[in-house]
């Protein structure tokens, strides 16, 4: 023992009586000495004793879908985060295919008595799904917060970017570079932010392009989320003669990057594309990928603050928080060859631009 009080009395620079005052928690030591002992017991990797470790107001249930997509360990990060400095300790849960469903973590989390629970792109926002489970939760009660999805009539609140908009915006800013032919990439259509993009895609289309439906429904390619699923999509659509792409993902963007490459096209010497989310190393791909991004901070803290207030019995508003999101041009989009006289477009795509929305 002695050996470990002398090692954080060296860390902490103070003589090992007033570590065995702190560690006993006794009176008779300054406020500054006392957190300069705890930290020498951090930084050594000793356990703080019980009755020094600060007191969680409780646990929190953090939902989210499988962590390969960059974005949701993005999310994840951030509530995790502004949970703590709530004084709350997240319980995160993690989906896998084939694994533990979205149903048997909340029983888990319910067992575990958590104060609430967050859930990001859920199964509230799959429209084929039950959502009385969610009714279920609130008549316990229980506060929850749900991200990215929609259910009409659950009284909680949601908080979700607008992908309407960022299909309109997508659109907008390939029409400028001179594209008409311009497919959609996305994913399975029962889910809400799915069908909010296709609608914004076909909104921007017909405005801007004034392309018919039946001729749209052939530009539009449901797929699977993922790399995987971008490339197989990516595929059709070059068969049918596009020129430019809005993808649902960033995942799906480098898969339909990679469809390009793979028939010897260049990225965007013969394709523009464009995603999804901006999760963490887009600016790094090659090309770097032009986006859509989803303000996950801004996000995150309302998701935060919504449910602290639900635990403290302070109702937030039971509605949809709408959060605009933000074209990132960077360099998977460019004009199309022999089209900027024509469009009046400003060719350079290789640099980063955050543009307002």
């Amino acid at each position: 023992m002695r050996a470990r009080l002398a090692d954080i009395a060296q860390q902490a620079e103070v003589s090992e009586a007033t570590v065995s005052r702190v560690l006993n928690d006794r009176p008779g030591v300054a406020p500054e000495t006392r957190q300069a002992v705890l930290t020498a017991l951090d930084v050594l990797g000793y356990e703080r004793p019980a009755r020094l470790r600060k007191r969680s107001a409780g646990l929190v249930g953090l939902v989210v879908p499988e962590l390969e997509n960059p974005i949701f360990p993005a999310f994840a990060q951030v509530i995790e985060s502004g949970l703590a400095q709530a004084g709350y300790t997240s319980v995160l849960c993690t989906q896998t295919p084939g694994g533990v469903t979205e149903d048997e973590y909340v029983e888990m989390l319910l067992d575990r008595q958590v104060s609430g629970i967050v859930f990001v792109s859920g199964l509230h926002a799959d429209t084929s799904a039950d959502s009385a489970r969610y009714r279920t939760l609130l008549g316990r009660p229980l506060p929850i917060v749900l991200v990215n999805g929609y259910v009409p009539g659950i009284p909680a609140p949601f908080v979700s970017c607008d992908d309407r908009e960022a299909g309109e915006l997508a659109v907008a800013h390939l029409v400028a570079l001179g594209h008409r032919r311009i497919g959609l990439i996305t994913g399975p259509g029962r889910f809400v932010p799915v069908q909010r993009k296709v609608a914004g895609y076909k909104a921007a289309m017909k405005r801007l392009v004034g392309l018919p439906d039946a001729e749209l429904d052939e530009l539009a390619e449901l797929s699977l989320f993922g790399v995987e699923g971008g490339e197989v999509a990516a595929a059709r659509l070059l068969d049918r003669g596009v020129t430019g792409l809005v993808c649902g993902s960033d995942l799906m963007a480098l898969g339909a990057i990679r469809a390009a490459r793979q028939r010897g096209l260049s990225v965007p010497g013969d394709l523009s594309v464009v995603g999804y989310d901006d999760s963490p190393l887009m600016a790094f791909t090659d090309p770097p990928l032009t986006t859509m991004r989803q303000p996950v901070l801004a996000m995150a803290v309302a998701a935060v603050r919504s449910l602290v207030d639900e635990i403290h019995g302070h109702a937030a508003p039971h509605s949809e928080y709408i959060f605009r999101p933000e074209l990132v041009v960077r360099g998977s989009t460019a004009v199309v060859p022999g089209a900027a006289d024509r469009s009046g477009a400003d060719p350079r795509s290789s640099s980063e631009l955050a543009l307002p929305v």
